[in-house]
Parts: C-alpha cells; sequence; structure tokens
C-alpha cells in the first residue's frame, strides 16, 4: 500500500489524465465501489453559498438527534482528508490510504475519475464500509450532471442561496443556474429549498412538481434575528410544528441564520416532530461548527471564504453589522476564473473598510497582486498596499491592528487555507 503522502500527490495530478464521464459511467463505478447497494439514506445538498454550512448544521442536528452520520464536502482547506467525515471526524491518514487504494484498484480498467469523482468514490467507499445511519453529500459544481447525482436513491434534496456563479458551465442567468441545481431533484425524495427569489422559487416549485415530490421553501420569513451576544447570535425560528424556536449559532455571521433555518426545515421534515424536538435544535446548532466561514482564528481577526459576488453580499452585511469600535481592515484574495472585478467593487464601494490590502496566494489560478491593486484603486481612488504571501500578510496584522480594530481575510477559500494553514 502506498503513503498517505504518495495518495495525496496522485490525486492532485489526476486533471493531466483523467477522462470526460458522463454521468452514466459515473454511477457504473459507484456500483463497483459500492457493490450496487447503499444501505445509508442519503441527504443531497447543491446550490451557489451556504452548501458547506448548511452540511455542517444537518450534520450536528442528526448526530444530536442520536443517528451515525457521514459527511462529503469540498473544497478542503488545509488537507483532502477534510472532505470526508464519519461521525464528525475526517479520515486518518491510513483510512484515506485504504480507500484511494481500493478506489484506485476498482477503476484501474476504465477511463480514469476525475479528480471530484475519485475522491467521491472513495467516500463512498468508505461510507459503504461504516454504514451509517445518514449520509449528506455536497455537489461539487452545479446538481444535474454533478458525479454526487449518480447515487440512485435520495430520500432528500435541499438547495441552499442561489446566486451567479460558474456561469460558463451553468448558464449566464439565474433561472438557468437554478434549473441546474434543481437536477438533483429526484422521485421519491422530498425537496426544500430556499427562496433566494421569486424566479428562483418558479423553476424550483416546477421541477418539484413535475416529479411530483413534496417541497418546501424556506424564506427569511422564517427566522428573526434577536442580538448578537458572547460572539454568537440569537435568533428565533418559525417551526412547523413548535411555533418560534428560540436559538443560539456559535457565530457573527448573520448569513447563517439562513442556513440554520434551511437545514432545520429539512429535518423536520424528514424526520418529524418526535425527533427534531426544541431540544435537539437547541443542542444541535450550538455544537455545530463551521471551519473557514466568519471564523475568529485570532483575537478580532475573522477568515470567511467569500469566494463569489453573493458570498461577497452576504459578507458585507454580516460586517457592517458588527459593532467595531475602532478600524477595520480586509486583506482580499481572489481567483481569475471567478467573477472577481464584481467582487472587488462590491467590497470597495462599500465604504467598510479603512484598508484594503490586496494578498498573492500560491494557487495557480491565483489573480495577480497588480490586477487587484488595480480594480481596488478604480473604485477607491487609493493604493493601500498590498502582500506577495499570505505569510506576509499574516505578520503584518500583529503590527497593522490597534486593539479596538477588527481584520477580516476573504475572498477566497483558498487563501483561507493558507492563513489557516500558517496558524
Amino acid at each position: 500500500m502506498c503513503t498517505y503522502r504518495e495518495a495525496e500527490e496522485y490525486i492532485l495530478n489526476i486533471p493531466r489524465f483523467a477522462g470526460k464521464h458522463t454521468l452514466e459511467d459515473t454511477g457504473k463505478l459507484l456500483r463497483r465501489v459500492t457493490g450496487g447497494c447503499v444501505k445509508s439514506r442519503i441527504i443531497h445538498v447543491a446550490g451557489t453559498n451556504g452548501k458547506g454550512s448548511v452540511c455542517a448544521y444537518l450534520q450536528s442536528l442528526l448526530r444530536e438527534a442520536g443517528f451515525s452520520v457521514g459527511l462529503f464536502i469540498s473544497p478542503h482547506l488545509k488537507t483532502m482528508r477534510e472532505r470526508i467525515r464519519i461521525e464528525g471526524e475526517m479520515l486518518t491518514e491510513e483510512a484515506f490510504t485504504e480507500a484511494f487504494s481500493a478506489v484506485r484498484a476498482l477503476t484501474e480498467e476504465e477511463e480514469h475519475p476525475s479528480f471530484f469523482e475519485f475522491l467521491f468514490l472513495m467516500a463512498m467507499y468508505c461510507f459503504q464500509k461504516a454504514e451509517p445511519d445518514y449520509l449528506i453529500l455536497e455537489t461539487g459544481l452545479g446538481g444535474r450532471l454533478d458525479a454526487t447525482n449518480a447515487v440512485e436513491k435520495k430520500e432528500m434534496a435541499v438547495i441552499t442561496h442561489m446566486g451567479l456563479d460558474h456561469t460558463e458551465y451553468l448558464g449566464d442567468t439565474l433561472e438557468k443556474i437554478t434549473a441546474e441545481k434543481a437536477g438533483i431533484f429526484q422521485e421519491g425524495a422530498r425537496a426544500v429549498w430556499f427562496q433566494t427569489d421569486d424566479t428562483v422559487g418558479e423553476v424550483l416549485a416546477k421541477t418539484a412538481a413535475k416529479l411530483q415530490i413534496p417541497s418546501y421553501p424556506v424564506s427569511k420569513k422564517d427566522y428573526t434575528f434577536l442580538k448578537i451576544h458572547h460572539k454568537g447570535i440569537d435568533f428565533s425560528y418559525r417551526s412547523l410544528y413548535y411555533d418560534s424556536v428560540r436559538l443560539y449559532l456559535r457565530t457573527i455571521a448573520a448569513y447563517q441564520m439562513e442556513n440554520a433555518a434551511l437545514a432545520l426545515r429539512a429535518l423536520e421534515v424528514l424526520l418529524g416532530k418526535e425527533i427534531m424536538t426544541p431540544r435537539v435544535m437547541r443542542a444541535g446548532l450550538e455544537k455545530a461548527f463551521w471551519e473557514g466561514r466568519m471564523e475568529e482564528v485570532l483575537p478580532d481577526v475573522y477568515v470567511d471564504g467569500a469566494h463569489n459576488e453573493d458570498g461577497i453580499r452576504a459578507f458585507l452585511e454580516t460586517v457592517k453589522e458588527d459593532g467595531c469600535a475602532g478600524s477595520r481592515y480586509l486583506f482580499f484574495g481572489a481567483v481569475r476564473d471567478k467573477r472577481w472585478e464584481a467582487m472587488t467593487e462590491r467590497i470597495a464601494k462599500s465604504g467598510l473598510f479603512t484598508k484594503i490590502f490586496p494578498v498573492q496566494m500560491k494557487n495557480a489560478r491565483a489573480l495577480s497582486l497588480e490586477s487587484l491593486q488595480e480594480m481596488i484603486e478604480k473604485y477607491t481612488g487609493r493604493r493601500d498596499g498590498g502582500y506577495a504571501s499570505a505569510r506576509e500578510a499574516l505578520e503584518a496584522i500583529g503590527a497593522l491592528k490597534g486593539e479596538r480594530d477588527r481584520v477580516y481575510i476573504t475572498g477566497s477559500l483558498y487563501l483561507v487555507g493558507e492563513i489557516k494553514e500558517l496558524l
């Protein structure tokens, strides 16, 4: 058997030799890995923003309700092992290497799986061995043609907040993108979604009606912000069964109320009021944690993986209400294949930051420091400087930040990952 480092290196190099698969091809490989029988009940999650957070809340709530849970998510921040979790714990290096060797052996006679397919097949191999009660699968990109959509039977499909992202693959309008995400809906599986706007709601409702499945929209009417205290949020949730339930989230991110409400509604629909009691709701949400989403990594230093325009919108809404009594400083990195100009414009025009510092990331897709500086200058009329690496940016924070100041690091999950790895 190979070492963990060898397995990781092999997977990182997969894009060089992977073939192009149809969903039917992926399904064939999946049946080979699982033996054609997946006993765990599957919850499938798609959307533009909030997928990882919704998955984290679903995982925590299910475990609080007494169920065992397997979780497959992407991307990772520091190690590939984060993508596959059983009972809240990411894979050990030994388990990762075992799954890698098994999937490689089972697929060596086929057209080679893609990077994402390979990791998904590894996850399903691990879940097949552990047989948790529930599997939570997060799509990688889109929905209809995503590798995770090769599973044959689901209990529920969940669609999070929708926005314009990956337009080169999914379509150039919100309606087209939503239709692709709605491709995870399946006959016999109930559907829950966040009502981003009327267009999104109409596409999702029509898709559910066509499949003759029950559907449950969630909107801002289903939760109410109460207050921020102890670096967390008190809010009330309009339950299907218990009227209004007061709850607490361990985050200052206002957008997490939306994600928590979506997870709560999904499990109320799936499990019923006898299991999804207010006690389970409170304890499940309080114990939930998701790295890299408005996470305080040092005193008053927050990282947030707002990696697209809609994510920046949600990020800025939280920053606006943070109660900062001093200056706010932003460290920002982005990749070329996102709508980075629109993201930068939103940030610059918000007027929320005393200084904005672009950061050069190590990733091959990263925008150059000069490109980001030019765009920030275009909308602010100034250049505040910049940093050639995440390490330089992190070193600068200590000298820059005063006692009442607050620092945010955002724009790309790659930048968040680099910062967290350094810490």
